[in-house]
């Protein structure tokens, strides 16, 4: 029996150290950071569907540390720089990497 409980143990603790690390993996230093990037990435995406110029359907959102990055397809050039700007707009948003590219 105490043979079980040490190796529950040892796997539990285990487990705990692989998954405390997985915010740094991703580049964050905390849960609150995440939290705060998805945020930042559902206003983005809500704000592009809204607005009537950007097709928000086909523009994907990524945040990371507030730095959002757009990919996916634009219709347009005017399309592709409201896209940016609606997201350097948004509340939390440090930086912009527009990466949306241009297909008729």
């Amino acid at each position: 029996m105490k043979q079980y409980r040490a190796i529950a143990l040892a796997i539990l603790t285990g487990i705990t150290l692989a998954t405390s690390g997985c915010a740094v993996w991703r580049g964050q230093t905390d849960v609150g950071t995440y939290v705060d990037d998805r945020a930042i990435s559902t206003s983005v995406k809500a704000k592009l569907l809204e607005d009537k110029t950007t097709g928000g359907l086909s523009i994907n959102v990524d945040t990371l540390n507030g730095t959002v990055a757009l990919s996916g397809f634009a219709k347009s050039q005017a399309e592709k720089d409201m896209a940016g700007r609606i997201a350097a707009n948004t509340k939390g948003v440090r930086e912009v990497r527009n990466n949306l590219v241009v297909r008729p």
